[in-house]
């Protein structure tokens, strides 16, 4: 029986968040394709993880919430991450997250437990980031989980991307409404593709 990992990491808890639209339309596609998978969810924002200590860190998973976040990340045959930029980068709960879940000499390392698990991040940003753009340079939610989630876990992730989501909403931005939709439109179809795609995983 496959396992889905599912983190989101919007601030918006209550409110619309694109990014956990885009996760959510994976995972409802994801278990129309396996209806006895297992979904194991966290709202970083919902329920924050604490940032970590200097004793947690040298305590590994000895400590009870590193021990639960390793699991989750070795039973996982997928995971998807939704990662919405905030202020030009990814969400401090979802920087808290990683530094709880990499315990060294288990899940952390290119050769860790959860190594080579197929991996999914939905990003989304309010502005536009791509290459050519002028914010290109201000892009660290991409650029920072393609560094860090090979060499803290050894895992290979493949980007999702929405842009411009605050087009709607911010009158300046009224001109690039159609380009917003169409980056929206096709994100969505992009996470439903590849939720079907990775169905073959492994139970």
């Amino acid at each position: 029986m496959p396992t889905l990992l599912h983190i989101d990491s919007s601030l918006a808890t209550d409110g619309p968040s694109v990014s956990k639209e885009l996760t959510a339309a994976f995972r409802e596609e994801w278990l129309n394709q396996n209806p006895d998978g297992t979904v194991i969810y966290r709202d970083l924002a919902a329920e924050p993880i604490p940032h970590l200590r200097a004793a947690e860190h040298v305590a590994g998973d000895s400590t009870p919430l590193r021990a639960t976040l390793a699991t989750e990340l070795e039973q996982a045959d997928l995971i998807l991450i939704g990662a919405p930029m905030h202020n030009f980068t990814v969400p401090s709960v979802l920087k808290a997250w990683i530094d709880q879940a990499c315990v060294m000499g288990r899940t952390g390392g290119p050769e860790g437990t959860a190594a080579g698990t197929p991996t999914v991040v939905v990003a989304s940003r309010g502005g536009g980031y791509s290459p050519g753009t002028p914010n290109e340079d201000k892009e660290f939610v991409t650029s920072y989980l393609n560094a860090v989630l090979p060499a803290m876990f050894g895992l290979e992730p493949e980007f999702i991307v929405a842009e411009l989501t605050l087009a709607d909403s911010v009158p300046q931005m009224a001109e690039l409404r159609d380009l917003a939709a169409a980056s929206r439109t096709s994100a969505r179809e992009n996470v439903i593709a590849r939720a079907r795609d990775l169905t073959a995983v492994p139970a």
